[in-house]
């Protein structure tokens, strides 16, 4: 009798997710946890500086939308049994740090931090989308939650806007410095 490898059969008798039919899927969860960590903490952060002042509702819609979203990908990472980032707790503590830093500054800091960080996502979920499209194994429930999340973080972004980013000093420097920093917190945490 030939004996099937164990992940084969463990994969047959337990019908675990096949989370390789995408060899881009754990990248993607990976990621997409780190990131919405860092945003729920950049929130955090703002909250703790803004919190009480006539931003703070609007900030607080924000922060529990991140919240939902982390949390998404933390069902995620356990239900695809995807390995998160190792650079998880650094991103706590620096996403949390770019949150009070720029509200320290300023409301209109603040929302030009967002206005980088969610430019950032909104352009990276838009890659992901059309990598998980070119897919005829396409997991249509994480293009849906990317889809519905991208919508979300494009509202974040027009917040922002709508509330000042603009008026920041140095808004242009500040937001290419934060962009930069997503965007290399991004490549990294796909990879550690």
């Amino acid at each position: 009798m030939i004996r099937r490898p164990l992940l084969e059969q463990v994969r047959h008798s337990h019908k675990m997710p096949t989370w390789n039919k995408n060899p881009h899927l754990d990248k993607i969860i990976r990621v997409d946890h780190a990131g919405e960590l860092g945003a729920d903490r950049i929130y955090a952060g703002q909250m703790a500086v803004l919190g009480n002042t006539a931003e703070g509702p609007t900030i607080k819609h924000m922060w529990e939308q991140e919240i939902k979203h982390r949390e998404r990908f933390e069902q995620l990472i356990n239900e695809y049994r995807v390995r998160p980032t190792l650079l998880t707790p650094i991103w706590n503590v620096a996403g949390f740090a770019l949150g009070a830093g720029t509200a320290l500054l300023g409301k209109e800091a603040a929302m030009a931090c967002t206005v980088a960080v969610e430019t950032v996502i909104v352009d990276h979920y838009n890659d992901q989308l059309r990598t998980l499209m070119e897919d005829p194994n396409i997991d249509k429930e994480i293009l849906k939650t990317i889809t519905k999340f991208r919508d979300e973080e494009q509202e974040h972004h027009d917040t922002g806007i709508d509330h000042g980013a603009e008026q920041a000093p140095f808004y242009k420097a500040l937001t290419e410095v934060i962009k930069a920093g997503c965007k290399a917190a991004i490549a990294i945490s796909k990879r550690v």
